[in-house]
């Protein structure tokens, strides 16, 4: 899969971010939990530099969730405040606030000392494609405030959204960078939906997805679809016609929809209904 991907408002996004850093006291990037440093736009670290930042690991609830420890140590390691949490149900909300004062201790430190008085603390929201942005915005502001999608590309301008209490957020399109150096990082994105369907073979992603499974995680596939263990010793396509005759994709003649199984499994993997994964691991990171 070599995909070059950088659609005109990605550049847009990348000079709104630039430009509009200067009004802000903190960051708050967005990754998945699922794949923590594949989902960091590594642009983001040059743009944002010294300015006081927040990793949240979003979607934690449809990670591993030892691993996510394993990864909030990591980032802990390289002098990084990093949160987990669930944008959808709300788990984990309660780090947040503790976390924006940790990194803001120091400056609000120099105000109170130049007797400046503070009646809110401005944040920008950032992060590629279908991490999660909108519905965390949504969850902190308690309300509508951003639109949501299961689909990168919902967010397509800046806006200001208040929040009840000391916050103002900046939010800001989804950002992903001109070229996908690491193949195993563009399907990763894509396992989790970060590139848009319409432009990669589905059942070719599928058959990726699945040939990791089997390697990584089989029981979870035998779980789901009700296969036998033979069922996943084969070609990774004919796992996925497994899956499609155990879920009825059946058509004329008897043969199977791949295409509709395809869809099935990137459904229910980024949904979590094949368990709670993480696709990638600090090992050896992690000294």
């Amino acid at each position: 899969m070599n995909l070059q991907w950088f659609p005109g408002h990605m550049s847009k996004t990348r000079r709104m971010i630039s430009e509009n850093l200067k009004l802000v006291d903190v960051v708050i990037e967005l990754l998945d939990a699922r794949l923590p440093l594949s989902s960091r736009n590594p642009e983001i670290d040059r743009i944002v530099d010294k300015k006081p930042r927040i990793l949240v690991l979003n979607k934690a609830d449809l990670a591993d969730e030892k691993t996510t420890r394993e990864w909030i140590a990591w980032f802990q390691k390289k002098g990084l405040v990093a949160i987990p949490l669930d944008s959808q149900s709300g788990k984990g909300f309660s780090a947040f606030a503790p976390a924006i004062d940790r990194v803001m201790k120091e400056k609000l430190e120099r105000d109170r000392a130049k007797g400046i008085q503070r009646h809110s603390i401005r944040l920008m929201v950032v992060g590629i494609p279908n991490v999660g942005k909108s519905s965390f915005i949504n969850r902190l502001s308690g309300r509508n405030a951003a639109k949501t999608g299961d689909r990168p590309g919902i967010t397509q301008t800046k806006q200001w959204i208040r929040i009840a209490g000391k916050y103002e957020l900046l939010d800001t399109p989804g950002i992903l960078w001109p070229k996908f150096e690491d193949p195993e990082v563009a399907k990763r994105i894509a396992f989790t939906g970060g590139i848009k369907d319409e432009i990669i073979d589905v059942e070719e992603l599928a058959c990726l997805l699945l040939s990791y499974m089997v390697l990584e995680n089989p029981g979870a596939l035998l779980n789901r679809y009700k296969l036998t263990v033979d069922d996943v010793k084969g070609e990774a396509f004919t796992v996925l016609e497994s899956i499609g005759r155990k879920r009825g994709c059946v058509v004329s003649g008897g043969n199977i929809d791949t295409l509709r199984a395809a869809n099935l499994l990137l459904d229910d993997f980024r949904s979590g209904k094949i368990g709670n994964i993480t696709l990638e691991i600090p090992k050896e990171e992690i000294e």
